[in-house]
């Protein structure tokens, strides 16, 4: 799957052939195809386990964070680096592609889940709490600019006349984590 990946990540799902995916692991091509079955199941594989990734140190960290501003920020600096390793213009790739990516990895609903729990926890002292709807919808936002900003951000920042992706991708995110912060714990 490591394999898989670097070529996913380099060349996008069309760049992915069983043949040359067998060569750099160092096995036979009828072993890929014993494992996975075909190229599409590969690809799905190797997103899953990387959106499994991504969900699972989501989840442990809304669980611990306390879901002030800073938790949050660094949470969305954590999942930016893993989209823009290549991640996220897979992502944005597959959905290009057609492939369904419902079922693919852990998915939002957990992230959710755990993001609505502490949100009540948080409102919930002031005995007013959002829906969970909007608490979803947040999660998408943060989901969209995330991958989005993984491949369009460079782009997008200078032609806003924020400068540098070097410097203006980080204050973009704490920006953002600023503003979801406050909508989070307003209700």
């Amino acid at each position: 799957m490591d394999a898989a990946e670097k070529r996913l990540v380099a060349a996008g799902p069309s760049g992915i052939r069983l043949q040359d995916v067998a060569r750099d692991a160092g096995v036979s091509h009828p072993t890929v195809l014993h494992h996975f079955g075909s190229r599409e199941a590969l690809v799905k594989a190797v997103t899953a386990r990387t959106l499994d990734t991504i969900h699972a140190r989501l989840v442990d960290t809304i669980a611990v964070s306390g879901g002030g501003e800073g938790p949050l920020g660094a949470m969305l600096e954590s999942v930016f680096q893993a989209l823009s390793g290549g991640q996220g213009r897979v992502l944005l790739w597959l959905a290009l592609e057609g492939l369904d990516l419902d079922g693919v990895g852990g998915g939002l609903e957990g992230v959710v889940t755990a993001s609505h729990a502490l949100r009540k926890v948080r409102q919930g002292a002031r005995g007013k709490v959002a829906p969970r709807e909007d608490t979803a919808r947040v999660v998408v936002l943060a989901a969209l600019v995330l991958c989005g900003s993984s491949v369009l951000g460079p782009h997008l920042y200078a032609n806003a006349g924020l400068g540098e992706a070097s410097e203006a991708g980080p204050k973009f995110r704490a920006w953002l984590a600023k503003l979801l912060a406050k909508h989070l714990l307003e209700a």
